[in-house]
């Protein structure tokens, strides 16, 4: 598990540019929001859950998470059905806070072209990268407010 300047970042879980986290177990792609999403955006208190059974494509916004900042968007890291959602965060959101990568998780995929969908996300080095660029813009962002 990488700890990169205080954002935990599993190792194992690939990664996309909108702050969703993909856990691969076969074809099936369990998805939740990244440690760094959940403490930029705050306390969450609203999420916007897809209906299972539902089509998604890579890439394309399939919920909202509203926290008492902003909303963000869920974006599908992997293309396939949607064949489970997470029914606790209809009653505790704050678990995307307090676990983003256990209890937290959002929803669950059956792929549909896994292996072309994993290669367009972040894995390994590529995401230590991609955070440290993601905090300097936080950073530069807060000094100019």
């Amino acid at each position: 598990m990488a700890d990169i300047k205080g954002y935990i970042m599993p190792d194992e879980f690939y990664y996309s540019e909108d702050h969703s986290w993909a856990r691969v177990d076969g074809d099936k792609v369990t998805v939740g929001m990244t440690d760094f999403f959940q403490k930029e955006a705050g306390d969450i208190v609203f999420v916007d859950l897809p209906e299972e059974e539902e089509e998604v494509s890579r890439g394309e916004v399939c919920g909202k998470i509203q926290s008492r900042k902003w909303i963000g968007k869920l974006v599908a890291p992997v293309s396939g059905e949607i064949i489970e959602i997470n029914e606790d965060l209809e009653e505790d959101t704050s678990l995307i806070n307090t676990d983003p990568y256990g209890k937290g998780w959002i929803l669950v995929i059956e792929a549909s072209a896994l292996a072309d969908d994993l290669g367009k996300l972040m894995h390994g080095a590529k995401v230590v990268e991609f955070i440290e660029g993601e905090i300097k813009r936080a950073e530069e962002e807060k000094a100019k407010a």
